[in-house]
């Protein structure tokens, strides 16, 4: 089984088709500007708990964020 890296750019494009600045999403997550920057280069790793709030944000699935899928909508969601 082959596992592929993290699909970091996908963070970037989104947040930028947006018109959205680095510390903007920074601040949406409660992080520093620059462990967001780190995020996007790939030079940091993010945590699941970031894919989850950024998938969430952007109104998206984790699936796509990670580059498991090309779909941008995400799964239904379940009902609480």
């Amino acid at each position: 089984m082959r596992i592929e890296p993290l699909r970091y750019e996908r963070i970037r494009n989104m947040r930028i088709d947006r018109d959205l600045t680095q510390q903007e999403i920074a601040q949406v997550l409660h992080i520093k500007q620059n462990t967001y920057s780190q995020y996007e280069t790939g030079t940091l790793n993010y945590p699941l708990e970031v894919v989850a709030a950024l998938a969430q944000f952007y109104g998206t699935s984790v699936d796509y964020l990670l580059g498991l899928t090309d779909e941008q909508r995400p799964y239904p969601r379940r009902r609480e």
